[in-house]
């Protein structure tokens, strides 16, 4: 990750943040605010991750089309029909309504991703940690457990490789079976291993035993009571103006846009202002020396 100006702000913070841009990109449908989220994650996803992200960002074109074009296979709700595919109707408002289903499908994903690396698991374990520390863990631990999974197969891949039971490229699929069959044995007896050790390392310090204690390393500052006071604001501003009502079946019906939308682009591109405020003043600083 780069370095990011709003990932140093306190976790609740973090959190509010993404509450309310994953919140409304699921509550409204309204295609303007949809494009506003969609292209609010896209550029805050490039500066945290900078090249890496476009990989995200452009596989995520064939799965908007994907969706949008296959809802009307399901969904043959609307009254101008374009054409009949096995004798259902392909009505356009159902094309309508798939692209804002796949709409919010793809902001959500790139707003998740923007989620992955902002709120690190030990912001979460400081945001719920007292609350609900069982759980706190236990969801810490499964979003832990597919990047360390997939770093692990890699890992078993190479040391395959090394000695001379790696694939070749005129393998045949019975050797593809086997070796697959193979990884996921070692994969499978390694994450049980891991759980037993973690187990006893847990039982031999105590835990459960008492009321859990917690390091606190974030304090809320000026800073971040007042970005957490700007978020409420704009999303109360948000709500307030309306306009961001849509139907599509039966009947198409998108409201007209209002000032809402202003605020809510600036609720969403607020910590891509902050990263690239931090940026230029990084910029600034090390051209005076």
């Amino acid at each position: 990750m780069r370095y990011d100006a709003f990932s140093k702000c306190h976790p609740l913070t973090n959190f509010l943040f993404f509450l309310g841009a994953i919140g409304f990109t699921v509550v409204f449908q309204h295609p303007m605010y949809l494009a506003a989220s969609c292209f609010s994650a896209a550029v805050y996803l490039l500066l945290l991750n900078g090249k890496r992200a476009w990989k995200l960002i452009l596989g995520m074109i064939p799965v908007f089309l994907f969706l949008t074009l296959v809802n009307p296979l399901f969904n043959t709700y609307g009254k101008r029909v374009l054409w009949y595919v096995f004798g259902k109707p392909y009505t356009l408002e159902a094309l309508y309504y798939g692209m804002a289903i796949a709409g919010i499908f793809v902001a959500m994903m790139l707003w998740f991703g923007c989620y992955s690396v902002v709120l690190t698991s030990d912001k979460f374990i400081c945001l719920f940690g007292s609350l609900i520390p069982a759980i706190s863990l236990l969801l810490v631990m499964v979003l832990r457990m597919i990047p360390n999974l997939v770093r692990k197969t890699k890992q078993i891949l190479d040391a395959r490789k090394s000695i001379g039971k790696g694939l070749g490229e005129t393998s045949s699929a019975k050797e593809k079976a086997a070796d697959g069959m193979n990884v996921l044995s070692a994969l499978t007896d390694w994450a049980l291993e891991g759980s037993i050790i973690t187990g006893d390392s847990m039982r031999s310090r105590g835990y459960g035993t008492a009321r859990r204690t917690s390091f606190q390393l974030y304090r809320m500052t000026g800073v971040d009571w007042a970005l957490a006071c700007v978020f409420l604001l704009l999303g109360a501003l948000v709500i307030a103006a309306g306009g961001t009502e849509a139907t599509y079946t039966p009947e198409l019906f998108i409201a007209p846009t209002t000032w809402g939308l202003g605020a809510y682009l600036i609720y969403l591109l607020l910590p891509s202002i902050l990263h690239i405020k931090e940026a230029i003043q990084w910029s600034i600083s090390i051209s005076k020396i």
